[in-house]
């Protein structure tokens, strides 16, 4: 098991990079935000990393924080999610913002991802919301299994940038949690989300 690597970024493309490692460059893929995350080409990059072994090849993948490496392999648990599939659903937010969706039964959002159809996004929410929900109330204060770096210990800022992660308008974010009584970021996205839905 490849646990993390560290060397110096070589190159970096749509959906991977080249680290060099003792003269070797390793090819690791990537979702957008990692990539977006890492410093200039020629500087050092410290990726966490995991290897996904198969008859025809070994696929070396990288990321920016543990918690986006537990969602991925979280996702890889679900039938018919592939690497690729799970690197796709990383690349459409970070960590917190995908496990908010997930733990807020918000299919549709998955469903966006290039990829993803109904049955696969509703998979992944049957499957994962129970085991990622737990984590959520955590984001304040960076543990859980989907532990967050951010700043703020506010529930209801965390939840307004989950929202605002998912595509919503800052403008929108007042009137979603309005009214929405709760103390965990979790429960606060879950409410601004059903009562964005009712009054649709």
């Amino acid at each position: 098991m490849i646990e993390r690597v560290r060397g110096t970024l070589l190159a970096t493309g749509a959906a991977h990079v080249v680290v060099e490692v003792g003269g070797v460059g390793l090819q690791l893929s990537a979702s957008s935000s990692t990539i977006a995350a890492l410093p200039r080409i020629g500087e050092e990059a410290r990726l966490l990393a995991y290897l996904v072994v198969r008859e025809d090849a070994l696929q070396l993948y990288g990321f920016g924080s543990e918690a986006e490496r537990e969602l991925f392999l979280l996702l890889l648990g679900v039938q018919s999610v592939g690497p690729k599939l799970a690197l796709a659903v990383l690349s459409s937010g970070d960590p917190g913002v995908v496990g908010a969706a997930i733990a807020s039964g918000d299919a549709a959002r998955l469903q966006a991802v290039p990829g993803v159809g109904k049955r696969t996004a509703e998979r992944i929410v049957v499957e994962l919301r129970d085991k990622i929900a737990p984590g959520l109330a955590d984001l304040a204060s960076g543990g859980g299994a989907l532990g967050s770096a951010a700043a703020s210990s506010d529930p209801r800022i965390l939840a307004r940038q989950a929202l605002e992660g998912l595509g919503f308008a800052p403008g929108e974010l007042d009137a979603m949690l309005s009214g929405v009584e709760a103390d965990s970021v979790e429960e606060l996205v879950s409410g601004a989300l059903r009562k964005s839905r009712a009054s649709a």
